[in-house]
């Protein structure tokens, strides 16, 4: 199946090495991070799954899970934590799916066979607490997926969903927002964005973050 933004993001049960994990229960109230892997013991790999381990911080901040999953079995996962955990100085903080089944990866249309024939290719999604999904990032397998933007989508999404404004090119927290254009009641707008706005024309009005 192919997951549309909106969509509910499926359901599912499966083993992984934090022990077993169905999806809706664990996620809870979070948002959650859920990205694949091609296989264990490949080097982009390793780095990404470390890196994430060292944004818990970041990710607590704004309320998200993390959780990878790769179509290697359990067993290969538990041997992959060890080098993952001895290469990248860091303990790993989240759970890896095991796979093999390749039951989350068709769930998730995370096999593009013109690319990778029986692997998943590196996928991102952002799912929200209401199980919805809210981005959906697809990188090639030779190229490290940016965290870093993945963590400024989340900001703009929790921002965006809060405010009656969307964010620019190349926003980033603290930067100003964009007031929608459907909002037009100048005395809710007034109540709304205290700090007043600039209009550089009708359609785009510029103010500052609404949160800071």
């Amino acid at each position: 199946m192919t997951l549309r933004l909106g969509d509910i993001a499926p359901d599912f049960t499966q083993e992984s090495t934090e022990g077993p994990i169905h999806f809706h229960q664990w996620a809870g109230s979070n948002w959650v991070v859920l990205f694949s892997h091609p296989a264990d013991f490949t080097p982009v790999c390793t780095t990404e799954l470390g890196y994430t381990a060292k944004l818990k911080d970041q990710f607590a901040r704004r309320n998200v899970k993390a959780l990878a999953v790769s179509v290697d079995p359990l067993d290969s996962h538990q041997r992959w934590v060890a080098d993952i955990e001895e290469t990248q100085d860091v303990k790993l903080n989240f759970p890896i799916l095991a796979d093999p089944d390749r039951k989350v990866a068709t769930l998730y249309d995370m096999i593009h066979p013109n690319a990778l024939a029986n692997l998943t290719v590196r996928t991102v999604f952002v799912i929200d607490p209401d199980k919805k999904v809210r981005l959906t990032l697809t990188y090639p397998a030779s190229t490290g997926r940016n965290f870093h933007e993945i963590l400024r989508v989340i900001d703009s999404l929790q921002l965006t969903d809060e405010h009656k404004v969307a964010t620019p090119a190349n926003w980033q927290d603290g930067d100003e927002v964009v007031i929608v254009p459907s909002l037009t009641d100048a005395d809710e707008i007034a109540r709304r964005f205290p700090k007043g706005y600039r209009a550089v024309r009708p359609y785009l009005r510029l103010t500052p973050q609404p949160n800071r």
